[in-house]
């Protein structure tokens, strides 16, 4: 256990501390800021903004949910270039946020937080850093994010080899691909987006696939000049495509809440790969042996005819150890390489990307042993025995089917009436009521059976028993039209002047 902060130690004291620089927590500071709130702090690990898009930096790297849907509602950029952004283009946007709103007097780089611990009696969490820093406030925001603790697969042998190893999220822009033998692991959103990069440049790749992905077309246009003008000079044009884009996105879960329909799409997506594969051996070992939809649906119209190349082999056979020089499968083959990527995505369970973080709330209750059987807590947002700890994308809020960016809106929005409600009160903090978060997660977890993402495959949206914890199993307006107002009789408020620990 971590040790606690002694009160002899100089502390940094500040009213709210967002943990994380990307779009949740520089979100989370431009509505502060706009709320009159503007005593707080953003930490953050990395010597750069931009969570995701500051890691995922690869060859080919773009979002899968349109470019105006991908950006804040309350921070417009008109010049989009293309329908899906790349990498770069979000992550110069996610640098002009800072800009716009003057955030860079709130945020403290290379600051990593080891350990909260929350004091009953001053209300207040002490936290301490890497660094040995220790800061004390009010409130704490979790917006680091799902997405950012690599997945990286245990190989026999893999320390033995001489060649380039590193994961996606990690890219060496310094290694020369040209003319290498590469052997690329895994078949997700990240892998069958730089795959067909890396292809043009190799010798010769090696594609280890564990599972077929199902992979459907992408609209890869560009907006034109006078698009950008309109969007730019017309408010009312720009709200009305980003809404088209936003329903367009929200009618993609009506097959997945009701699977009969799904295999309609299905069968569109087959005839997708048959058609974009000459092979109709390859064609049918890239088919997917579960119903589209219960893995992450991917978009690429250059994945498929990657396999078109001579210099490409798709191999699914187990992989059974690495050598100084080559990869060995369980049928004996082994293949020279030069250089080893892993695009094997990201632990996406908190229980264990957490496990170098410690969190204690009342009773000195730990949040990994408060997830124990898995992670729970209201809307995302709060969780039982925590008083003012918040968080962006928490627990079985994000999305298979539309942008997470409308997510961390209603979220952030959430935060603010739950500060404004303590401040109305006078009171100290507020913790969710344990029944109201009890009776949330069974009523969200009945609402996972019989839809697409329940039939059966296993995903990353799962823990081990099946549980999803990852998804909203819903339509997004749902979640925004549940947290638009809060209903206080579902907090206790604690420290009112008056004494009385029970609601507002």
């Amino acid at each position: 256990m971590t040790q606690r902060i002694s009160q002899s130690q100089n502390l940094t004291k500040t009213r709210i501390v967002i943990i994380g620089a990307g779009f949740g927590g520089l979100s989370m500071a431009i509505r502060l800021q706009q709320s009159q709130f503007n005593d707080f702090i953003i930490l953050e690990k990395a010597n750069a903004v931009g969570g995701t898009w500051r890691e995922n930096q690869y060859p080919g790297a773009a979002c899968d949910v349109q470019s105006h849907l991908y950006s804040l509602s309350f921070a417009a950029k008109p010049d989009w270039s293309k329908r899906y952004a790349e990498a770069s283009e979000i992550f110069d946007y996610i640098q002009d946020l800072v800009e716009r709103y003057q955030l860079k007097q709130y945020i403290q780089f290379n600051k990593e937080v080891c350990s909260a611990h929350y004091d009953e009696q001053r209300f207040r969490w002490s936290l301490l850093l890497k660094n040995g820093e220790c800061i004390e406030s009010q409130y704490v925001i979790f917006a680091s994010g799902p997405l950012h603790v690599p997945q990286i697969p245990k190989i026999k042998g893999i320390e033995k080899f001489k060649g380039q190893v590193f994961h996606s999220s990690q890219w060496k822009h310094d290694y020369n691909l040209d003319d290498k033998t590469i052997a690329s692991i895994g078949t997700g959103g990240s892998a069958i987006q730089y795959i067909p990069e890396i292809a043009k440049q190799a010798q010769q790749l090696y594609v280890f696939q564990r599972t077929a992905a199902w992979v459907i077309p992408r609209d890869e246009r560009s907006y034109s000049r006078l698009e950008q003008y309109l969007f730019k000079h017309l408010d009312w044009f720009r709200k009305f495509h980003r809404a088209r884009l936003y329903w367009s996105n929200e009618v993609r879960v009506v097959p997945i809440v009701q699977p009969k329909l799904m295999k309609y799409g299905q069968k569109l997506a087959e005839m997708f790969i048959r058609y974009q594969v000459k092979d109709q051996n390859i064609a049918k070992k890239l088919t997917p042996d579960y119903v589209l939809g219960c893995k992450r649906i991917l978009i690429s119209n250059q994945y498929y005819p990657t396999f078109n190349r001579g210099n490409v082999e798709l191999i699914c056979e187990a992989i059974q150890e690495v050598t100084e020089d080559s990869i060995v499968t369980a049928d004996g083959i082994s293949r020279p390489m030069d250089c080893l990527i892993y695009g094997t995505g990201f632990i996406t369970d908190p229980r264990i990307y957490l496990k170098s973080f410690e969190c204690f709330g009342l009773g000195g209750l730990e949040l990994k042993q408060a997830w124990k059987a898995g992670s729970e807590s209201f809307y995302g947002i709060m969780t039982k025995q925590f008083p003012n700890l918040f968080q962006l994308l928490g627990p079985n809020t994000l999305l298979g089917h539309n942008s997470v960016i409308f997510m961390i809106e209603a979220q952030v929005d959430y935060i603010l009436q739950l500060i404004e409600m303590v401040d109305k009160n006078a009171a100290q903090a507020v913790v969710v009521r344990d029944e109201t978060q009890n009776q949330f997660n069974q009523r969200l977890q009945k609402q996972f059976q019989h839809t697409v993402w329940q039939s059966g495959c296993v995903s990353w949206y799962q823990q081990q028993d099946g549980k999803n914890f990852a998804l909203w199993p819903s339509y997004t307006w749902k979640y925004w039209r549940a947290t638009q107002h809060l209903n206080p009789k579902n907090y206790h408020l604690l420290g009112l002047l008056t004494a009385q620990n029970s609601a507002a």
